[in-house]
């Protein structure tokens, strides 16, 4: 059996040979009470502003549907 050190190694060599590359990508973690805190307090400021109300529209203008049904 590979370890998985050769297991990852060989992995990245293959998909180096069709052409990809590996990318790190930092992302904030939403599962933090620190990023609810920010996005309940960003949502609000949105939802106070005069023109939220414009803006909700054109969001929902460009927006395609969740579910398949619509």
């Amino acid at each position: 059996m590979m370890a998985v050190r050769e297991r990852v190694s060989e992995y990245r060599r293959r998909m180096r040979e069709r052409g990809f590359r590996p990318v790190q990508v930092w992302v904030p973690d939403v599962r933090t009470p620190a990023f609810a805190a920010e996005a309940e307090r960003q949502s609000k400021l949105i939802a106070e502003h005069e023109s939220a109300t414009d803006d909700q529209a054109f969001i929902e203008a460009i927006s395609a549907p969740w579910d398949d049904d619509e």
